[in-house]
């Protein structure tokens, strides 16, 4: 259309006027300026007016060409009048070389399509406005530059820190891995010497090994040869220790039917006045020595031929000596017929016989036979005051038992609980007493004593009274004092000093309740009849094993335990009654006298050496009390023991030498050690041990009769 042509020439004359070639900017309304403030206000010298003037015309005018020296001047009076005109300052011939110098520093600020309009001024105040607006355009790059700079050298100097640290970090983690790497390598080194080492040990034992391994097979070839050997050999000893073992009972069997023989000719000794004492004593020595033999190859297997010799020799003496007594037994006859004949010969000289009464009724002392032993032998058997005192214990024990035999033997259920209960609170505190002395040992015997009073005591939990049954006192009794002397058997066997404290809790009930101590002796006689001492005789028709468990050995399936395991348990029971009778309860009433006190063990200690040793049992039975209670029989009985030392020393120790064969020289030699030191270390015996026996004349002893120990 034509008018739209129009339109568009007029759009561009506007576009190509002055108005339309000025700058406008659109935004002075957000920054809020007033734009017209500069066309109202009056023109204003910067700040750095002065210093332009002082520093930057004078160098300008001398560069300045003649033509614009002169154009200036002409123009000098203008110089306070402004144009009406705005110009741009990049269409200014005065700035174009600051901006071409600036053209970098200043690119942000001349892509920006609007330039500030500037109010037209003299040409000097231009210049002089230039100069200022350049010299803050250079300060403000100086500026900029040396922030710049700043920063690069900041930049640098924390680049060169942070390559430093890089490097140290370097340098550590290098260090670092450098000693691990030597650490492993060490570590490689050694364990590969180690290993070295180790192989070669293991090559070396591998060497050795196979060395032995064949040294080992001759060994074994041999030996598997020695073996079927020996085991011939062994086959064939025991087929002969089996026949000599039987041979062995035939002859222990005869040696006892001779020993009852010898028994038999009691009847002779009253009828005959004879003293035949001398032949039993050989007889039971006889019988002693026998049996010795017997349980010596039971505990080494079989019998050797030299213990069959000396059975047979035995057995031949024995022999001979029931064929001595035999004819000892007729010359007595003969004598005392040939008395008789004699006292009848003298009735019929009536008038003699009345002048001289004493003549007929002394007889003439018949001459010794060749068999006949001086008077010097001991005793055998055991006084019958103590074998009555010994029978008496035995059936208090047995009424004890008949008095409970109705809890013991009862079917109810809860009878059975009770008697259970009862007999736990009787035998376990007597087992925890040990070598603890203190409240321990005074809280169990308080126990014990409440349980025999009456009273109930706690036992598993339970309260238990001996009032729960009428029979409960009697059972509790009697394995109280069952407990004690089993605890002498095991215990005391096994630690000798647990003796002590279980003898004087014992010694302590025995004070409050004397028919405990009697039953404790009763069971202690039955287990050790050396304790009374009591030597049990076999009598005919009785069982061997029935024998050997009277004279206190254990028996089970017809096996008798070992020599050893006897002694021991006899020293254990030994040795806890000799602590009894020396000991008393600290807490008790000590203005009465011991129930059972030393001199009970002076009186035992007085009949042991009035009868005949027996081969391993007297020594140990000798040394056991005396270690025990010797010191307190010193203190008590002082020169009287000192005696009595002496004479085991030099009368008794023989004879148990005399009967001790060479596999049972234990327990004699510790009794003779024990008699050394008694003679070296005791200062008051050194004055009775330097005088001869036949010296002591206000206690004289025959060696066949030693009356001076009984006190």
């Amino acid at each position: 259309m034509p008018s739209e042509g129009r339109c568009w020439e007029t759009l561009q004359a506007l576009r190509s006027s002055d108005k339309g070639r000025l700058c406008y900017d659109r935004d002075w309304l957000l920054r809020g300026e007033d734009v017209l403030q500069e066309c109202m206000s009056l023109p204003k010298l910067s700040s750095y007016s002065g210093w332009v003037v002082d520093h930057v015309l004078p160098h300008i005018q001398k560069n300045e060409p003649p033509s614009e020296t002169s154009g200036s001047s002409v123009s000098t009076s203008a110089l306070d009048q402004p144009s009406s005109v705005p110009r741009s300052p990049l269409r200014n011939p005065a700035f174009s070389p600051v901006s071409s110098a600036t053209s970098n520093g200043t690119k942000d600020k001349q892509e920006s399509p609007h330039t500030e309009p500037m109010v037209l001024q003299s040409p000097r105040g231009m210049k002089v406005e230039g100069c200022i607006r350049m010299y803050e355009l250079v300060h403000r790059m100086k500026g900029a530059e040396g922030l710049r700079q700043w920063q690069e050298e900041q930049e640098k100097k924390v680049r060169a820190l942070s390559e430093m640290a890089s490097e140290q970090l370097k340098r550590f983690d290098e260090r670092k891995e450098l000693k691990h790497h030597k650490e492993f390598q060490d570590l490689r080194e050694v364990m590969e010497k180690s290993s070295r080492e180790a192989l070669g040990q293991q090559e070396k034992l591998k060497a050795e090994h196979r060395h032995r391994a064949k040294i080992l097979n001759l060994k074994l070839r041999e030996a598997e040869q020695q073996r079927l050997k020996q085991e011939e050999q062994e086959r064939l000893r025991k087929e002969e220790g089996q026949a000599r073992l039987r041979s062995l009972y035939a002859l222990q069997e005869e040696v006892l039917h001779l020993s009852q023989q010898l028994d038999s000719t009691d009847q002779h000794r009253g009828l005959l006045q004879v003293d035949l004492s001398a032949f039993r004593t050989r007889g039971n020595q006889l019988c002693g020595l026998v049996s010795g033999i017997i349980r010596a190859t039971s505990e080494n297997g079989f019998p050797t031929a030299e213990d069959q010799a000396a059975a047979e020799g035995a057995l031949q003496e024995m022999r001979d000596l029931l064929s001595d007594l035999h004819q000892e037994i007729s010359r007595a006859c003969e004598e005392k017929r040939r008395r008789d004949e004699e006292e009848a010969r003298r009735k019929r000289q009536g008038s003699q016989m009345q002048q001289r009464p004493e003549a007929h009724k002394e007889s003439p002392v018949p001459s010794q036979g060749p068999g006949a032993k001086p008077n010097e032998d001991l005793q055998v058997k055991v006084q019958d005051s103590t074998m009555q005192w010994y029978q008496q214990l035995q059936e208090a024990s047995s009424r004890c038992v008949l008095a409970f035999e109705g809890l013991s033997n009862s079917k109810d259920s809860q009878a059975k609980k009770i008697k259970m209960d009862l007999q736990k609170a009787a035998t376990i505190p007597v087992s925890q007493i040990s070598t603890i002395a203190g409240s321990k040992l005074k809280e169990i015997f308080d126990k014990i004593h409440s349980l025999l009073s009456g009273k109930p005591v706690q036992s598993g939990g339970r309260s238990v009274s001996v009032t729960l049954n009428p029979q409960g006192l009697d059972f509790v009794q009697y394995k109280l004092a069952e407990k004690f002397v089993k605890q002498g058997e095991e215990e005391v066997a096994s630690h000798h000093e647990a003796a002590f404290p279980i003898a004087v809790v014992a010694s302590g009930i025995w004070e409050l309740h004397p028919r405990v101590g009697d039953l404790i002796l009763a069971h202690l006689h039955k287990k050790c009849p050396y304790s009374v001492p009591f030597y049990p005789a076999f009598k005919e028709g009785m069982a061997l094993e029935d024998y050997q468990r009277m004279l206190g050995y254990q028996v089970k399936d017809s096996k008798v335990e070992q020599q050893d395991n006897f002694l021991k348990r006899m020293s254990g029971m030994i040795r806890l009654y000799a602590a009894i009778i020396q000991l008393r309860w600290p807490y008790g009433n000590r203005q009465e006298t011991h129930p059972h006190g030393l001199n009970h063990g002076w009186r035992w200690l007085a009949q042991i050496l009035n009868m005949e040793p027996l081969s391993d049992v007297t020594a140990t039975l000798l040394f056991d009390f005396l270690e025990v209670c010797g010191n307190a029989l010193m203190k008590q009985y002082q020169v009287q023991f000192w005696k009595m030392i002496l004479l085991i020393k030099e009368d008794y120790f023989p004879r148990i030498e005399a009967i001790t064969s060479s596999g049972q020289m234990g327990s004699f030699i510790r009794l003779k050690q024990f008699l050394e030191r008694c003679n070296s270390r005791s200062s008051s015996s050194s004055v009775y041990m330097s005088v001869p026996i036949s010296q002591f004349t206000p206690l004289p002893f025959p060696l066949g009769n030693h009356s001076f120990l009984y006190l």
